[in-house]
């Protein structure tokens, strides 16, 4: 019997993408345009005012992106005809009903065109506004679901979500929707939907009474979604929000044909279409950077817990490999919940992620502005918050408050000193809270739906190859000091020091 073709089944297609700026959409689209040329069209949904802008902001920050050197390298001189053709940016955003797509004649020829969705847009920031963060994360899901339900074609939705959603619990975390059980039973007690919306502008009316700036307003709207968060079970807003969208997903959905895909922590390209290469501080690399530049000595992490990380344009293999085998139903029960990440089958320990990342910054340490090299020792790591916190008030806080009474005495001699020591010491109990829910971590994600995704796959596509999201063959060793850590210098840290120049 002859076998399917992935790229056989994605020719002539039409994929409507949201969330292509971000980090994983941008490698989905790359991804597609490089492996099948022969695409019908990708709709790329881009929060702008007008057409112009939208393809202004395609091309400056998704197009013209380093990633996509190796596709521009193979068309040459066609590169832009090749786009152009195949890529067209809409002007809209998924905290609007109807996608914020503006025109009925332009919103009914992409509903007849449309076989695809990848929905991947959201704020990722783990304490965002509550507003901002509700209107992208949750209710940009049934935004989506309502302009889906139009798509006469439509073959299959990919939702991203995280596989976080699940944190709170320990064990072996099972690829269902058993983590927001409580939330479903609360949220079909009472509307939350409503609950939280009317909360959120109700506080936005108090504030603007108020006469609060945008500063305060933002920092009130933040600790309400880590309030609300915390009430209903989840570490920040980022969790809770798109833990939401997973059961309004679930209870609003109807007949469409869906998918979920849990990713862990995204990292840079293992392979494809080069490797290392990322966009912005992904997962751990807050804590890689703090780290190297020597700001970073000790933190809340058990070295004996297991770090899930996984490579960016592995995620975007699933993604393609879930959306066209659950499209074409060799599953029993298509609509699976995908996680996509590697602490069952290959994983990396906390104590070995520490050593690889003090191992590379020793070999190639950070320099100060004088040129000479930051020196970084091991990090000290504690198992328990509160065993950070009583380090961090002994070690940094009590000589802080000496620096504070030598500063008054001396006529604010000091200032500049304790200013500086201060902000760094706010920024690493910042950096720890932000973390906790992820370094403490005593769960392990099942991926028993994925590997047999894996098989289908192989068993009946003649070309699953091309899309690897195998984690087993990744050797962390080898990925985190030649291609992840060179790849965020590169990519990341020393643009942003020649951003600052």
């Amino acid at each position: 019997m002859e076998l399917d073709s992935i790229l056989g089944y994605l020719e002539s297609k039409t994929i409507l993408v949201t969330g292509a700026t971000g980090f994983l959409g941008m490698v989905f689209v790359e991804k597609i345009l490089r492996v099948q040329p022969n695409i019908g069209k990708l709709y790329l949904l881009i929060r702008a005012s007008d057409a112009n802008s939208a393809t202004h902001r395609m091309r400056n920050e998704i197009i013209e992106k380093e990633l996509f050197r190796v596709l521009r390298e193979k068309w040459g001189t066609d590169f832009e005809s090749f786009i152009s053709k195949k890529v067209v940016a809409i002007p809209g955003d998924v905290a609007f009903a109807e996608l914020g797509v503006k025109g009925f004649e332009l919103r009914e020829r992409m509903c007849n065109e449309i076989q695809i969705i990848l929905h991947s847009a959201a704020t990722v920031d783990f304490n965002d506004r509550y507003d901002i963060a509700l209107d992208v994360n949750t209710f940009g899901v049934l935004h989506v679901l309502n302009f889906a339900k139009k798509c006469l074609k439509l073959e299959m939705l990919v939702h991203i979500s995280t596989a976080y959603v699940g944190v709170g619990r320990i064990g072996l975390i099972l690829e269902d929707s058993s983590p927001m059980d409580e939330l479903k039973k609360e949220i079909t007690k009472s509307d939350l939907k409503v609950l939280e919306r009317n909360m959120v502008v109700d506080k936005l009316n108090e504030l603007k009474a108020q006469n609060a700036s945008e500063k305060v307003i933002t920092n009130k709207m933040k600790d309400l979604g880590v309030a609300r968060s915390k009430l209903y079970g989840w570490s920040n807003t980022y969790l809770f929000t798109k833990a939401m969208a997973e059961v309004y997903l679930e209870q609003s959905k109807g007949n469409l044909p869906i998918t979920i895909i849990r990713p862990t922590g995204v990292t840079s390209t293992y392979k494809e279409p080069f490797s290392g290469w990322l966009q912005g501080y992904r997962s751990v690399d807050s804590l890689i950077g703090t780290f190297w530049k020597g700001a970073l000595t000790c933190f809340p992490m058990d070295p004996t817990a297991v770090i899930d990380l996984i490579p960016v344009d592995m995620v975007a293999d699933s993604i393609i490999t879930a959306m066209v085998v659950n499209a074409n139903k060799y599953l029993e029960n298509p609509g699976m919940i995908y996680h996509v990440g590697t602490s069952l089958r290959n994983p990396m320990k906390m104590f070995e992620f520490t050593n690889f990342m003090f191992q590379y910054c020793t070999k190639n340490p950070w320099l100060y502005k004088d040129g000479s090299p930051i020196k970084v020792e091991k990090l000290k790591m504690f198992t328990t918050m509160a065993a950070f916190r009583s380090y961090m008030q002994i070690r940094y806080m009590l000589p802080l408050e000496g620096l504070k009474f030598l500063n008054k005495e001396f006529d604010q001699y000091f200032k500049e000193l304790y200013v500086n020591y201060n902000r760094k010491i706010t920024f690493a109990m910042r950096l720890a809270e932000l973390y906790r829910p992820y370094m403490l971590y005593k769960g392990i994600f099942d991926d028993t739906n994925l590997e047999k995704l894996q098989r289908i796959a192989r068993e009946n596509y003649r070309d699953a190859e091309i899309f690897n999201f195998d984690p087993r063959c990744i050797d962390w060793e080898d990925y985190m000091m030649r291609t992840h850590i060179p790849g965020l210098k590169k990519h990341v840290m020393i643009k942003q020091s020649q951003s600052r120049l």
